[in-house]
């Protein structure tokens, strides 16, 4: 083999290597059950929602006793271990012989929603023994809305194996993804109040402009209308004057004061009766 094809095939393996490398390190997200083209509008977008779930891991441990004792691992449309291939959503582990056990699976995941709620559910998870008929284990998570908190509080509620068909695991948490959209619309005081102010701006930094731009005023001359405003300010007060005066206004003052004219008027009437009779 000449050297030039040699070093095409080596970029050519090279190439498939990072090519398989990358798909590996890409971790599978949920596949809702049925064919890809059946997956509603609604479905999709309940997915999208969780998103900022999925790089999250849950743990919670139950013990029952002394025969049961377990943790659960759940991941948000991711595999709990990936370098398992196995498709595990949430996987029990019995903290006793280490052995695991697959509840549901993301590529058989169920989703839909409520006003303030998202149910998440992985089907197809390894069969029971003599439980339910031997049939698959399923997980239903319930998310519940609380704002402010990305995810919290994961738990199990309970397992319900005693029945012949349709046994489930039920868990529950809390996140701000659940939560409806806050409404922001503005009231219509709001929107008179702000329209309002604006243009209360546009008037002054508008009058204050062409005051001094191109009428060539100075000082307060340079507030638009001043003389209109100075006007309405006296209106004003002769107003508050007439309406909040506590007396009339020709009442007499209560008492006199003592001024030059009146000390000099009664030094005069003393130096009378000083004089000879």
């Amino acid at each position: 083999m000449s050297p030039p094809c040699h070093t095409s095939a080596l970029l050519l393996v090279f190439m498939a290597l990072a090519v398989a490398g990358a798909e590996q390190s890409e971790e599978r997200s949920c596949d809702v059950v049925g064919d890809e083209s059946s997956e509603s509008q609604m479905e999709r977008a309940l997915l999208k929602k969780l998103e900022p779930l999925s790089h999250m891991r849950f743990n919670v441990t139950v013990e029952k006793g002394k025969t049961e004792n377990y943790i659960y691992h759940f991941r948000v449309c991711r595999e709990v271990n990936s370098t398992s291939h196995d498709f595990g959503g949430l996987v029990q582990t019995d903290r006793q012989n280490g052995k695991t056990t697959v509840i549901g699976r993301i590529n058989e995941t169920q989703v839909f929603n409520g006003s303030d709620w998202i149910m998440l559910i992985y089907k197809g998870g390894d069969s029971y023994g003599r439980h339910c008929s031997g049939e698959k284990r399923r997980a239903v998570i319930m998310i519940s809305c609380k704002r402010g908190v990305t995810a919290s509080s994961f738990s199990i509620i309970s397992e319900e194996r005693e029945k012949e068909q349709e046994c489930f695991y039920l868990f529950e948490m809390d996140s701000s993804v659940a939560c409806p959209a806050e409404n922001s619309h503005l009231s219509v005081g709001s929107i008179l109040l702000i329209t309002f102010v604006s243009l209360i701006a546009v008037y002054i930094i508008g009058g204050f402009l062409y005051q001094r731009l191109v009428v060539g005023a100075k000082g307060m001359e340079q507030i638009p209308h001043f003389a209109f405003w100075q006007d309405l300010g006296n209106l004003v007060a002769d107003g508050c004057d007439f309406v909040c005066r506590s007396k009339p206004r020709n009442a007499p003052a209560a008492y006199r004061g003592v001024g030059d004219d009146q000390l000099g008027e009664e030094s005069e009437e003393r130096d009378d009766h000083l004089l000879p009779m």
